[in-house]
């Protein structure tokens, strides 16, 4: 038998995506091959394939607060992150629970966009994600058109992205990861960021020509909720998490018509560790 002691539990809280790519599924497969044991509360349930999102059909309130109940009175976790949240009474549950609880290491990927275009954050909901939850953030994971969203900023430049991260700090963020692979500026390279607030570091790597790219975002993030979950930096979360989403994109599983999913097995493949 396994201790206990040594099982480091993390939570997702985001929408479900029946095709497996993103969301829940996307958390999930990545905590687990990260060493990390997995635990949900579902936000909505989407029906989606690598074509696009078909449906979107929110989960209920008080479902969601009982979810997240019945994690914090037995399984408190050790790092959380979030997903699709898609309104401000969402947004609100979450907030207090993550003080009710006393949970930390909150990682916020601003879920507003699929793939595919379509909006999965209701736009009355961002003041209440700027107002409730950006200051419980050990670390907020945009993109550029999510971070464009959130800080008015017009991101074209590297030191833009910095204009961006800085009022994200104003907002009570403790970090940033800028992830740069909607930024065309850097050619065949992609740049993320980590904006901590002494601290700037980049992670390059070659930009790969490929729509299999479904739930990127979604993986990335849960990959770094994964290093904090067992105790590790920020700084080493980040450099893990950039590694991991890498070889998921490089070594492509290349099914769907559509955008389709990175391929989950591959960093301990690739890796062997």
């Amino acid at each position: 038998m396994i201790s206990s002691t040594y099982i480091h539990k993390a939570l997702t809280i985001a929408g479900s995506d029946s095709g497996g790519g993103a969301g829940i599924q996307a958390d999930l497969k990545t905590f687990q091959e990260l060493g990390v044991y997995g635990m949900s509360a579902i936000t909505a349930i989407t029906a989606q394939n690598t074509l696009g999102v078909q449906s979107v059909y929110p989960v209920e309130n008080n479902a969601i607060s009982a979810q997240l109940q019945s994690i914090g009175d037995d399984l408190p976790p050790y790092a959380i992150k979030t997903g699709m949240l898609a309104n401000a009474d969402v947004i609100k549950i979450v907030a207090e629970n993550m003080k009710k609880y006393g949970w930390r290491n909150l990682v916020i990927d601003p879920v507003m966009i699929a793939k595919g275009g379509t909006s999965l954050l209701a736009q009355e909901a961002l003041d209440t994600l700027i107002a409730k939850l950006i200051p419980l953030a050990e670390v907020v994971t945009p993109n550029i058109p999510e971070a464009e969203v959130l800080t008015g900023v017009k991101i074209v430049t590297l030191e833009d992205r910095k204009e961006a991260a800085m009022r994200l700090f104003a907002m009570g963020a403790n970090a940033v990861v800028m992830k740069g692979g909607h930024d065309p500026s850097t050619g065949d390279v992609v740049v993320d960021m980590l904006f901590e607030r002494d601290e700037v570091y980049t992670f390059e790597s070659p930009r790969i020509n490929t729509r299999h790219t479904h739930g990127t975002g979604c993986t990335f993030s849960a990959a770094i909720t994964s290093g904090l979950a067992i105790g590790g930096s920020l700084l080493d979360s980040v450099t893990r998490a950039k590694a991991f989403i890498d070889a998921a994109i490089e070594h492509q599983l290349g099914f769907g018509a559509g955008h389709g999913p990175t391929n989950h097995f591959a960093y301990k493949r690739v890796n062997r560790d």
